[in-house]
């Protein structure tokens, strides 16, 4: 990884190739479920953040996901018709609604989390323990940018 020290134009799209790569990896892998259930990836992200953070605000959850209010709705919508999701209201405030996940949304969930577990678990099974502390502190440092 020397070479990475100089940062140089190709090396960093190489390494956003990879990234690119990886989650469309990862997250390919669960697209038999998605559409066994007819939701699709914003869906996905959705249903892995209110299983992340039970009971996350409305607010909160736009907040993490980065998206419109009108997005969020639209997603909100297909997953309560398809039962996957219920709402409750907060009991000192009662404007504020909190999503979880129903039977059938942890149910998707984990048939999702399983499949993305098996492809991460063998990337990290056969990689150093030195790698494994070196790759989260890098993705860490990205996310934070």
């Amino acid at each position: 990884m020397k070479e990475l020290l100089y940062l140089k134009d190709d090396q960093l799209k190489g390494l956003i190739e990879k990234l690119f790569v990886s989650y469309r990896e990862t997250f390919s892998d669960s697209k038999k479920i998605l559409d066994k259930y007819s939701i699709g990836v914003a869906h996905h992200k959705v249903i892995h953040l209110i299983s992340s953070y039970e009971g996350i605000s409305i607010s909160d959850l736009l907040k993490k996901l980065k998206v419109t209010k009108q997005s969020l709705n639209r997603v909100l919508k297909d997953l309560i018709n398809l039962d996957i999701v219920i709402f409750k209201k907060n009991d000192q405030d009662t404007r504020v609604k909190h999503v979880f996940l129903n039977e059938k949304g942890k149910k998707i969930f984990e048939e999702i989390f399983n499949l993305q577990k098996k492809r991460i678990y063998s990337a990290l099974l056969n990689s150093t323990s030195e790698e494994v502390v070196n790759f989260d502190n890098v993705l860490n440092k990205i996310i934070n940018g």
